[in-house]
């Protein structure tokens, strides 16, 4: 009986967790993460989520801006600035972009 209680807790504390995984739509729209200029995500909190979900966000926009080069025969970062221009422009409203300054700007 008592290793099938602590088991429900271990269950049930991992769910919880999942639970509450923040979702990029999540960051985006509680200002944590803003689209740069370069196509990439940057954190505005730094926070452990926030930055975890920013790094997994980048890595796979990385490796797709490569294979995208690769194809089409261009350099991964010219592919990475217009896919940067793409986010930004489909940001919705309340959403942080780069603006060509540098500085962020609540869209």
């Amino acid at each position: 009986m008592r290793k099938l209680r602590i088991v429900a807790v271990l269950a049930l504390s991992l769910l919880s967790t999942t639970a509450l995984a923040l979702t990029l739509t999540d960051a985006r729209q509680q200002g944590r993460v803003g689209e740069t200029q370069g196509g990439y995500l940057a954190a505005l909190k730094q926070d452990n989520d926030t930055l975890a979900l920013v790094k997994k966000i980048n890595q796979a926009r990385g490796e797709s801006y490569q294979q995208l080069a690769q194809s089409n025969n261009l350099p991964q970062q010219e592919v990475a600035r217009l896919a940067g221009k793409k986010l930004i422009d489909k940001a919705q409203p309340g959403e942080y972009v780069q603006g060509i300054n540098g500085q962020w700007v609540r869209k």
